[in-house]
């Protein structure tokens, strides 16, 4: 696996893999990977198309069988019930499928079942408030009452967002989510996320530069203000 592991802040050791092996179909596309990451870190995975980055954020979630070890607060993550790994760990991908047509709220509240007991169990007045302040954080409290097959790509990326938020997990995993949106909405939703993290203490591993871009997108729209203060000036000079 050619990658490449860039690393930014430090605290205590929150996730560690060790010797992993993982793929599909009996070939292993992951193959003795080894990483500390410790709680608060940004963590980006970065290598060509098919090196793995995917397959190795499935294995930290176990949605992938794996060998090897990947401990998450010293548990191996494939002993820990589904429902309590969800409390800690949430994936966020591009190809989110859609299949029931929800509301945005109804939608983002999916985010909170891990936290409530029983299957029929309702909301609490904590949990509604939870999910309210997540959709007014990505600036889609207003669309809270629409059904989500009628959103664009960058409005329903922002309520899986809000989705992730409300499950409020210690590690949020990201698969390339806006791989398919356009700069500005990439940009955006990645600056939710960062403002997201820094203001939680979360970590954040992400497969592919997301975990940068929000930064350097910033960067670069400064200056391309600060090219355009320049030219206008000299245009009233001329």
């Amino acid at each position: 696996m050619a990658t490449y592991i860039l690393v930014k802040e430090v605290g205590d050791i929150m996730l560690k893999v060790r010797n992993l092996y993982c793929g599909y179909d009996g070939k292993d596309v992951i193959k003795d990977f080894n990483i500390d990451i410790t709680r608060g870190q940004n963590v980006s995975i970065v290598g060509p198309n098919g090196c793995g980055k995917s397959t190795l954020l499935k294995a930290m979630v176990s949605l992938i069988d794996y060998k090897g070890n990947i401990f998450l607060d010293g548990k191996e993550v494939k002993s820990i019930k589904r429902k309590e790994l969800a409390k800690k760990v949430a994936l966020m991908s591009q190809n989110s499928q859609i299949y029931f047509p929800y509301t945005v709220y109804e939608t983002v509240a999916l985010g909170r079942y891990a936290h409530i007991d029983g299957v029929f169990a309702r909301l609490s007045k904590k949990d509604e408030e939870i999910i309210l302040n997540c959709l007014s954080n990505v600036g889609i409290l207003d669309l809270k009452d629409k059904l989500i097959n009628e959103l664009s790509g960058g409005q329903l990326q922002r309520v899986y967002l809000a989705r992730v938020f409300a499950q409020e997990p210690d590690v949020i995993l990201l698969d390339e989510p806006t791989n398919h949106l356009d700069l500005k909405c990439q940009i955006e939703i990645l600056e939710h996320i960062n403002k997201w993290t820094k203001e939680n203490q979360k970590t954040v591993i992400g497969g592919g530069q997301e975990v940068n871009r929000g930064q350097r997108g910033r960067e670069e729209g400064k200056q391309g203000n600060r090219r355009g203060e320049r030219e206008r000036k000299e245009g009233d000079g001329a």
